[in-house]
């Protein structure tokens, strides 16, 4: 069973925007964190969102801020990444992420992922 399952991406005219969603039906317990990274090819995968259970407190990479918002559902087990004004530059696979501690954008460090969703951003 797949830990995290991602669905919303697609492709989109630059300006447009779009919502990702992940939910985490495939791990033990509600997770610490959930967090949303990006990748394209030939590149490193990046941290671009993430969320804590325990105080809701967001962080976001400087490249999304004031565009991206990180959020989850009442039960702490869906997260949700929206995405508005989008650039060609954000098009990558996405992929969501969850563990049960408390972990930055250390890809390393993350215990659960999803198998990632297309974001295609067109100009």
């Amino acid at each position: 069973q797949v830990p995290l399952v991602e669905s919303g991406g697609g492709s989109v005219r630059a300006g447009g925007s779009l919502r990702l969603s992940c939910k985490a039906s495939g791990i033990p317990s509600t997770p610490y964190v959930m967090a949303w990274f990006r990748q394209t090819p030939g590149k490193e995968r990046e941290g671009v969102a993430r969320i804590y259970r325990s105080d809701g407190v967001k962080i976001y990479a400087d490249s999304v801020k004031g565009r991206f918002t990180i959020s989850q559902d009442n039960s702490k087990t869906t997260s949700y990444l929206q995405m508005n004004n989008l650039e060609p530059e954000d098009s990558a696979m996405y992929y969501c992420a969850a563990d049960m501690y408390w972990r930055g954008f250390d890809v390393a460090s993350y215990q659960y992922w999803g198998q990632g969703t297309q974001v295609t951003v067109f100009s």
